[in-house]
C-alpha cells in the first residue's frame, strides 16, 4: 500500500457485520441480537483517537450491542440502519469538511460498495466478497473480526508515524487513570 496515499488519512469509517465482527448474528431466548467483537479491533480504534483520527461505524443493520460498543470505544459518529453508506460518508465528509481522499474505509461485502465510491481509501477483510476485494486498495491479511481492523489501523498510524506515539499516549493515560 502506498505510503503517502496513508498519511493523507483523516477518518476511519468502519462497516460492523463482517467486519468489526466475523459476521455472524447470534440471537438470545430473549430474541436480543449479540455480536462479538474483536478485541485487539477496539484497542486499535481508541490508538486511532489518541493519534488524531477521527473514527465512524457505518453498519447496514441496528443493534444496541453496536451502541453499545461504539460508547465504549468513544466512537461518535455511528451511521446505524444505513442503507447508502456513500450517503453517509459524503455526510460525515461535510460535516468535516475534509476530502474524499482522506477518508479511509473498510468493509466486507457488497453492500460496502457505495461507501467505497465516497472514499479515497478503500480497505477489504480479507474473509470479505470478492466483488469488493476487487475494487479495494488494500485486501486486509486478516479476516473481519479476527484483527482486521486492527491491521488496517496500525497501517496508517506507521505510515503517518503515529503509531508509538499513540501507544505511548494510551499508556500514559492508562497510568494516570491509576
Amino acid at each position: 500500500m502506498n505510503e503517502e496515499i496513508l498519511r493523507q488519512v483523516k477518518l476511519l469509517a468502519i462497516d460492523v457485520d463482517g467486519t468489526l465482527t466475523r459476521g455472524e448474528v447470534l440471537y438470545s431466548e430473549l430474541g436480543d441480537e449479540l455480536k462479538i467483537f474483536n478485541i485487539a479491533d477496539g484497542l486499535a480504534i481508541t490508538l486511532c483517537q489518541h493519534a488524531g483520527l477521527l473514527t465512524a461505524i457505518v453498519t447496514g443493520r441496528e443493534s444496541h450491542a453496536v451502541e453499545r460498543r461504539a460508547k465504549e470505544l468513544h466512537v461518535s459518529m455511528i451511521f446505524q440502519g444505513c442503507r447508502d453508506k456513500g450517503k453517509a460518508i459524503k455526510e460525515i465528509r461535510e460535516k468535516h469538511r475534509i476530502t474524499k481522499e482522506e477518508i479511509a474505509f473498510i468493509g466486507d461485502d457488497i453492500n460496502d460498495i457505495p461507501g467505497f465510491r465516497e472514499s479515497g481509501v478503500r480497505f477489504a477483510v480479507a474473509s470479505g466478497a470478492a466483488e469488493l476485494k476487487s475494487q479495494a486498495d488494500y485486501v486486509t491479511m486478516l479476516p473481519g473480526g479476527d484483527g482486521a481492523v486492527r491491521e488496517v489501523i496500525e497501517m496508517i498510524l506507521r505510515a503517518q508515524g503515529k503509531w508509538e506515539s499513540a501507544v505511548q499516549s494510551y499508556l500514559r493515560q492508562l497510568e494516570q487513570a491509576e
